[in-house]
């Protein structure tokens, strides 16, 4: 299980305990195993980490290597794989090969790539094969996150022989999921599941294949780890089974790597909303210029799209010197435009991730969407609308900005509407429907846009997070500026 980062703030324990193991390293190194038998491996690490860096491997040293490795665990990634490079190879080799398989691939790949050949090559050879099998699949895959650590039990064994069987794997082998036995047929292939519980109130005389399901859930090595939770979300267990083409359980998945499989998609998909690449380490650890290059790439490109919102305004220059009031409301469209696209993407990205939608549900959301934006847009109108006609009865009486911005100077006004057009005024109740058109049609075309633009990305093989909301808000600015200068052409500047 991936350790929690810390703040030295906040592990009191580690901190007040420092000190005092420190002490006993110096004078009994000896003790340190006895004095911390109690101990839970975890609160261990934040001993470590409260430690000067150079203590900690003496630290581990003093303790069993079975105990040292599950210390090792809980270990900040960072101080993990400082401390595992400052060891000899075998060192090194001696504490991850008391690891957990799939844990041992992740530390592995932690560290640089020379330092982890050595070590994987000090492991003893049953050791290396599996690691080295374990290392060929993407961290975040199936077969990433699998452990080779399971029970699996031919279909004919009895329930007498499975129970002794499994009372002798666990009092003498080191197996990582026992939730679950996993029944076989003669060629080993996956044939059915049942729960050590189930096992236990089975009845005697009963064979494995009378009382398991025949139906077990199971992914590919090649799924990635929203698949893998997927279905331990869809069929409420704690354990899910890896297997090959062939049929044949290649290893096994526990809940807690799938929490952290979970918070780690999380994490990504919230920083890419946040229009920036996702970090690779906690924000915390990570490096200034990694940081800078992370969110200057995004910032960069988005900055360029907004190049564009300014070309466009120059395009309508002189529509906008006709009539200075259209650059009143250039934020309300732009922003609404932004907004409405920023909820669709949400919502569709979500969705995508939940698999609540697929691709070919493309045209049934487009219409969904379609239909969603042109009652949000009207649902702004109204209030837009409503907005500048009252702007408007106020500017009559001369007591706001509005009416300087319609072309109002007041003496012109004094003499009537009928003088408007020599004076240069603009109709405000045009500019009211100008601004209400073109809501509606923006707002569509974000919402539209919103959600569609996910659908693109996944079917180009691109993260779906990766269009996020700054993404379709700079999109979505310039097409709403064109929208809206041309409802502006065609209805007020005839």
């Amino acid at each position: 299980m991936t350790p929690a980062k810390h703040n030295p703030e906040e592990r009191p324990l580690g901190a007040l305990l420092a000190p005092d193991i420190i002490a006993l390293l110096d004078e009994s190194p000896a003790l340190i195993a006895a004095e911390t038998e109690e101990m839970h491996p975890a609160d261990l690490a934040d001993v470590a980490e409260a430690m000067p860096v150079a203590q900690v491997p003496v630290f581990l040293n003093a303790l069993p290597k079975d105990r040292a490795a599950q210390v090792l665990e809980y270990l900040d990634e960072e101080l993990r794989a400082e401390v595992l490079e400052a060891m000899t190879a075998q060192q090194a080799a001696a504490l991850v090969t008391e690891m957990n398989p799939d844990e041992r691939a992740d530390v592995l790949e932690e560290l640089d790539e020379e330092v982890a050949e050595e070590i994987v090559e000090e492991l003893p050879a049953e050791t290396r094969k599996e690691t080295q099998q374990l290392r060929k699949y993407d961290p975040d895959s199936a077969g990433g996150l699998m452990t080779t650590e399971f029970v699996s039990v031919n279909a004919d064994t009895t329930v007498e022989e499975a129970l002794r069987l499994v009372r002798r794997i666990a009092r003498s082998e080191k197996r990582e999921a026992m939730h679950a036995i996993y029944t076989t047929d003669e060629d080993g292939r996956l044939v059915g599941v049942l729960s050590l519980r189930e096992l236990l109130a089975a009845p005697e005389g009963a064979t494995l294949a009378d009382v398991a399901w025949t139906e077990p859930q199971a992914v590919s090595p090649t799924a990635d780890r929203e698949e893998v939770a997927r279905v331990i979300s869809n069929y409420d267990i704690v354990v899910v089974p890896v297997v090959s083409e062939s049929g044949h359980v290649m290893g096994v998945i526990t809940v807690d790597d799938v929490i952290d499989a979970i918070e780690e998609e999380q994490t990504e998909d919230v920083q890419k909303f946040g229009g920036l690449e996702a970090l690779d380490e906690p924000y915390n650890t990570i490096g200034f210029w990694s940081m800078i290059r992370k969110r200057a790439v995004w910032l960069s490109a988005l900055f360029i799209g907004e190049m564009f919102t300014a070309t466009a305004l120059g395009v309508y220059q002189k529509e906008i010197d006709r009539a200075t009031v259209l650059a009143i409301f250039l934020p309300l469209i732009v922003s609404s435009g932004g907004n409405s696209g920023s909820q669709g993407t949400s919502l569709i990205i979500r969705a995508l991730a939940l698999r609540e939608v697929t691709l070919k549900d493309w045209w049934r959301v487009a219409g969904r969407e379609i239909l969603t934006g042109v009652t949000l847009g009207l649902l702004l109108a109204v209030i837009g609308f409503s907005r500048i006609e009252l702007w408007q009865s106020m500017a009559d009486r001369g007591v706001t900005a509005f009416g300087v911005a319609l072309g109002h100077d007041y003496s012109c006004v004094a003499e009537g509407i009928g003088r408007a057009a020599r004076c240069g005024v603009v109709n405000p109740h045009l500019v009211a429907l100008t601004v209400a058109l073109s809501l509606v049609g923006v707002v569509m075309f974000g919402t539209l846009a919103g959600a569609m633009v996910p659908f693109i990305f996944r079917k180009l093989g691109f993260d779906p997070a990766s269009a996020s909301a700054p993404f379709i808000a700079t999109f979505v600015d310039v097409t709403g500026l064109i929208i809206y200068f041309n409802v502006a052409l065609h209805l007020l500047l005839r």
